[in-house]
């Protein structure tokens, strides 16, 4: 788009610090690091919603920081974020504030830890009483419980808002997940557009209830009687959108810095049906992945992400498949993996 970037990161081998014109390698917890951000940049915008608030309010003295750091406040705290659904009349599932010795819900339930959970890390699922004790641990430190959803499938909507407050939704996706972490997603959804529309809307609601200025995802859970829950917010870039890079007419990435940036916001089409897989850690566990084994698919187009180290769950990168194939490659996809592995 023929602008100069500039990233923070605490680790100097982070995969945004080798393609930025000014890389700042200091801790993300730290007013002065923001500090150094700010001083060589126009405006700010986060990729990950856990900067701490006090951060980003310092920043924000500075140069313009989009989300605002009140955004991220709310959402950073799983629990601030269920109140504030519940305040605008948004749709979830039942919730409360677990305490430290829990007593037995009158129904399955998932436990999470207010902050700083993410791809199905710190959070339990219990079933029964019988389930509590593997979750004592968890409970050390403050968590919610949310009722369990019986869903038919997880959808998402991946909308920007402009500083003008002008919204546009990318096509609804169908995500799978797997242990908490997303495994896969198709787009446009395998459900009637009365859903899609229904998903579009709740996902406006909440991008203009918080003043949000970006992209934003917006996680649902499409119940059987064809209702949506809103399921989680995330105020940046989503994995669930990262399919927009090979299929839509405007990537959520050149999306986000056209909102962030005050220009007007790109067309949002998809150009043809995709589906994108993860490619988690695992795959290295017996060397380099065989990526050859990719080349003959029609329509599928690699993106590795650089990162230095492989661990099992972590994100390395993903592959999207775009054009007739596309459903047929989400019912490969396990077989595609495995092919992959040394």
């Amino acid at each position: 788009m023929g602008w100069r970037t500039a990233a923070l990161d605490s680790d100097p081998d982070a995969p945004a610090l080798k393609v930025v014109d000014h890389p700042v390698v200091a801790p993300l917890d730290d007013p002065a690091s923001a500090a150094k951000l700010a001083a060589v940049s126009d405006l700010l915008t986060v990729e990950w919603e856990n900067v701490p608030v006090a951060v980003l309010e310092a920043a924000a003295k500075l140069k313009p920081v989009h989300p605002a750091p009140s955004v991220l406040g709310i959402i950073q705290d799983r629990l601030t974020q269920r109140d504030f659904l519940k305040k605008h009349g948004l749709p979830q599932t039942e919730y409360g504030e677990a305490a430290a010795s829990p007593s037995p819900w009158p129904y399955a339930v998932v436990l999470k830890r207010r902050r700083l959970g993410y791809d199905g890390k710190g959070q339990c699922v219990v079933d029964t009483p019988a389930d509590l004790p593997k979750a004592a641990g968890l409970l050390q430190a403050p968590c919610i419980w949310e009722k369990k959803v019986a869903f038919a499938k997880e959808v998402s909507v991946i909308i920007a808002r402009g500083q003008d407050g002008e919204t546009r939704c990318f096509p609804v996706a169908e995500n799978e997940h797997r242990g908490g972490v997303l495994h896969a997603t198709y787009a446009p959804a395998r459900v009637p557009e009365a859903v899609a529309a229904r998903a579009r809307d709740l996902a406006r609601k909440a991008a203009e209830a918080l003043g949000h200025t970006g992209v934003m995802g917006v996680e649902m859970f499409l119940l059987p009687s064809g209702e949506l829950l809103v399921n989680e917010l995330a105020p940046r870039v989503h994995n669930s959108g990262h399919y927009t890079l090979d299929a839509c007419a405007t990537s959520q990435f050149e999306q986000h810095a056209r909102a962030v940036c005050g220009l007007p916001l790109g067309p949002v089409e998809q150009k043809a049906p995709a589906v994108m897989v993860n490619l988690l850690g695992d795959l290295w566990a017996g060397g380099e992945p065989r990526w050859d084994t990719l080349e003959k698919v029609s329509g599928l187009t690699l993106h590795l992400y650089g990162k230095s180290s492989a661990r099992p769950g972590r994100k390395m990168g993903h592959y999207t498949v775009t054009g007739p194939g596309a459903e047929a490659e989400l019912a490969a996809a396990d077989a595609r993996l495995a092919a992959l592995r040394r």
